[in-house]
This record gives C-alpha cells, sequence and structure tokens, in this order.
C-alpha cells in the first residue's frame, strides 16, 4: 500500500548553513564591538590599584592652621605723618602707655595751632560777655537799692506830710509835692522791678549759653590737644609687638597700621578650609589637634564664608586653657569633625576624582579595567564614601585617569 512520505522542512545541509551563518554574526558582531570598545594598556607599576573595603567612616577634615593670638589689638595714628622717632622693636613687651613711636606732621601740627589760637580767643570773648552781663548784674541791683532807698524816704515825709495836711500844718501845695514823689518813686521801683526780673531771666539764659558754648570750645581745645600729643603712638593695651616695622622718614596715611599688639591671654587657631565642605562647616562643631605629645579638644567659634583661591577661613578655640608653649605662627594640623561616625563603603582618596569628579570609575577584574557608573558621598583625608556602583573587595583604579579617560578598556600588564 503506497503511503505519503512528508518531506522535511529543514534538511541537514540548510541546518549546517543556517548554524555557519549564525556564527558568522557573532563573530562579526564581536569583532565590530571590540571595535567600538578602545582599548588603553597600561603597566601594572605606573597605576594604583585599591580595593574597596567596608568599615567606619570618619566624617573629618584635616586642616592646616596657625597659631594667632586670642586677642589683637591694632596700633594706627589718627593722623598721617613722618615717623621722626622710634622708641621700641618689634617683639617686645609693652605696656598700656609705652611710647612706640613719634610722627611730625607739619600741615596738621600748623593747623591746629592755629584752631587752638581761633577756640581761645573765642572764649575770650564770651568770658568778657560773662563779666558785661554780671556787671550789668550789680548795676542794676545798685539802682535797685537807691531807689528803694529814696522811696523809703519818700513814705516817711509822705505819711508825716498826711499828718501835718490833715491838721492845716502844711499847705495843699506842700502836700501835693510829698504825694507826687512818693508816687514817681512807686511806680519808678515797680518799673525797675520788672526790668531786673527780665534782665534776670535773659542773663540766666545767656550764662548757660555760654557756659555750654565755653565747654564745647574746651572739648575743642582738648581734642586738639590730644591730636597733637597722639603724634607720638602710645601702645593702646600691655602684650606683645608684632608685625611692627617702622623706618625713620617712612609716611603713614590716617589710620594705616603701624603695628599689632598681641594680648597675653590665650591662642586660638585660623585655617583654611576647601570650599567643597562651605555648607558642611558650622560654628560649635569639634576638632583636636596634638601638641608637644597632647592631644587638645577645640571648637569653631567663628566660620567666614567669603571664598578666596578656593578656602574659606574659620577659627577655633580651645576648650580650656591654650598650651603655654604656643607662639604665633606655629603651624599645627586640626582634625575637624564634622559629624558622628557611620559604617560605609570605602575608596581610597586617589587623583582620579579630578578626572571624572566620582560619577565613574575604571573597576579591575582579570588583568582588565571597565569603566562602571558610581556614585561618591562623602570624603575625609582618606576615603571616598561610595554609596552606590561598587561592592566590598572589587578593586579600582585611583591613581590619575588622565591618560585613558577616552578609553574604555584598560589592559593591564605586569
Amino acid at each position: 500500500m503506497d503511503r505519503i512520505v512528508e518531506k522535511k522542512r529543514f534538511n541537514k545541509k540548510t541546518i549546517i548553513i543556517i548554524v555557519a551563518a549564525l556564527v558568522f554574526i557573532a563573530l562579526v558582531g564581536y569583532g565590530y564591538n571590540l571595535s567600538l570598545n578602545k582599548v588603553y594598556k597600561a603597566e601594572a607599576d605606573k597605576i594604583t590599584i585599591n580595593k574597596v573595603q567596608y568599615g567606619d567612616f570618619e566624617d573629618v577634615v584635616l586642616l592646616n592652621a596657625s597659631v594667632v593670638p586670642l586677642t589683637s589689638v591694632i596700633v594706627s595714628s589718627s593722623e598721617g605723618g613722618t615717623v621722626a622717632q622710634i622708641f621700641t622693636e618689634n617683639g617686645a613687651s609693652v605696656v598700656a602707655g609705652t611710647p612706640l613711636l613719634r610722627i611730625t606732621n607739619p600741615n596738621a601740627l600748623s593747623s591746629y595751632t592755629a584752631s587752638e589760637t581761633s577756640i581761645t580767643e573765642q572764649i575770650n570773648q564770651l568770658r568778657k560777655l560773662r563779666l558785661d552781663l554780671e556787671q550789668n548784674q550789680r548795676i542794676m541791683s545798685q539802682d535797685m537799692m537807691d531807689i528803694e532807698n529814696s522811696l523809703r524816704t519818700s513814705t516817711r515825709k509822705y505819711k508825716i506830710d498826711s499828718t501835718l495836711y490833715s491838721k492845716r500844718v502844711i499847705t495843699q501845695q506842700e502836700f501835693a509835692n510829698s504825694s507826687q514823689d512818693y508816687e514817681y518813686l512807686q511806680g519808678r521801683k515797680a518799673l525797675l522791678k520788672q526790668a531786673v526780673r527780665q534782665e534776670n531771666q535773659s542773663r540766666t539764659m545767656q550764662l548757660q549759653q555760654i557756659e555750654q558754648s565755653i565747654s564745647r570750645m574746651n572739648e575743642s581745645l582738648q581734642t586738639i590737644r590730644q591730636n597733637i600729643e597722639n603724634m607720638t603712638i602710645k601702645a593702646p593695651v600691655s602684650g606683645r609687638l608684632s608685625s611692627y616695622d617702622p623706618v625713620i622718614g617712612k609716611s603713614y596715611s590716617a589710620n594705616e597700621m603701624l603695628g599689632k599688639i598681641d594680648v597675653l591671654q590665650g591662642y586660638k587657631l585660623q585655617a583654611g578650609v576647601d570650599e567643597y565642605y562651605i555648607n558642611r562647616v558650622k560654628e560649635g562643631q569639634t576638632a583636636q589637634c596634638e601638641f608637644n605629645g597632647k592631644t587638645y579638644a577645640l571648637t569653631v567659634r567663628k566660620v567666614i564664608p567669603e571664598v578666596t583661591a578656593g578656602q574659606f577661613q574659620v577659627e577655633l578655640v580651645f576648650e580650656g586653657k591654650s598650651p603655654d608653649e604656643l607662639r604665633r605662627g606655629l603651624s599645627l594640623q586640626v582634625k575637624l569633625t564634622l559629624s558622628d561616625n557611620s559604617k560605609s563603603l570605602l575608596l581610597a582618596q586617589g587623583q582620579f576624582f579630578q578626572s571624572t569628579g566620582g560619577s565613574w570609575v575604571f573597576v579591575v577584574a582579570n588583568g582588565k579595567a571597565t569603566k562602571r557608573n558610581v556614585k561618591i558621598g562623602r570624603k575625609n583625608y582618606l576615603y571616598y564614601e561610595v554609596l552606590e556602583g561598587l561592592q566590598k573587595g572589587e578593586e579600582v583604579i585611583t591613581s590619575s585617569y588622565d591618560q585613558f579617560t577616552q578609553y574604555d578598556i584598560i589592559e593591564i600588564s605586569k
């Protein structure tokens, strides 16, 4: 009985051809992929490789700090001038009021002298006016005494004449004369009394104004004399003189710094901090430093947020008394704590960060290093904090990437 034989869809020859074609396509694709991935060959001894670790991340930053006095007072002159005489040297210990140097300024001195003469003349004129007012008061007092005396005499006569006239001893004309004198003197006394009262009020006001004017002028005189005296520059406080280098004949402008006096009451530290940390450094944060084998605790007292040359400034003070052996200008390394320690993946610091900004790294495996995107968090003086993209134990090239940033693969040869 005949049977129908089904024709196979793929015979052996067809299958071989298809497999060969797939292998060819795979080889072509692999070769194309290799052509896209740029490969750089690097010697192992010319790169730095570090392992990713897991441990405590110290959120600290190391600072190079300078020792400065806790309090410094600037020495300056209120008047500009030329150095005429020097009484002490830089580094000397001085007490408040010690003469440091003397400056000369002929123009200012001439102006002060002229002002002093003018003010003295005005004071003398005011004093003369005060004497005139006092003399006028005495004259009016004398006039009042004369009128009162005449009125007393006229009053007695008027009373006597009144009695005599009532008894018809004197004539009406004599009594009228006596009465007229009495009334006249009474009126004159009343007018003079009113004039004295007004004069006293006016004189009181004028004398107050005169005294105030003389007082102000005396203050001006005192200021002028003080300015003349200030041409001899004196120490405003007790301490050690620093930044002081005057030379005979050297000119200074008004209020220009001549030097400083370091008040010997302790020291503080000043340090520049990388602007990377500008939003993380706060007043009140703690720090520590070592000096002569001892560790000292510090506190951030002031943060100056102005950035200059990539740094901002901070001031740190000792918790307690500062070491006695400290001196201005010494350099100390300070470890500033930004926050508490925390467990994290850690990658050693290296120059790769300058090339990638921490967005990717070369991860080493089987003699090759390939690019991988990562996420870097905080950093301290030893490590970067790894947030994403790496695992504990993986190896990363941490040296500079400047030579191979454009490559995708690095073949490492020994």
